[in-house]
């Protein structure tokens, strides 16, 4: 499996499970689903983390976002 491809989709839950949390905070509703998200979200991040030999680093992370986009977009 693509392990950027995994850690681009979970960055991607991960930013827009954001809303739906504050949203829940603000209407003081448990944020039970988003929780969950974030949840989905955090362990395609570790998969994708663990299944790079060496890991990822933080100057990495545009290259691949413009890697994954142009590698699965025509």
């Amino acid at each position: 499996m693509d392990t950027d491809l995994v850690l681009l989709v979970g960055i991607v839950i991960a930013a827009l499970s954001v809303p739906s949390v504050l949203s829940a905070l603000s209407d003081k509703r448990a944020p039970r689903a988003s929780a969950i998200t974030i949840l989905i979200a955090g362990g395609l991040i570790l998969f994708a983390m663990q299944g790079k030999p060496g890991g990822y680093r933080l100057a990495e992370l545009p290259g691949i976002v413009v890697n994954v986009i142009a590698r699965y977009m025509p």
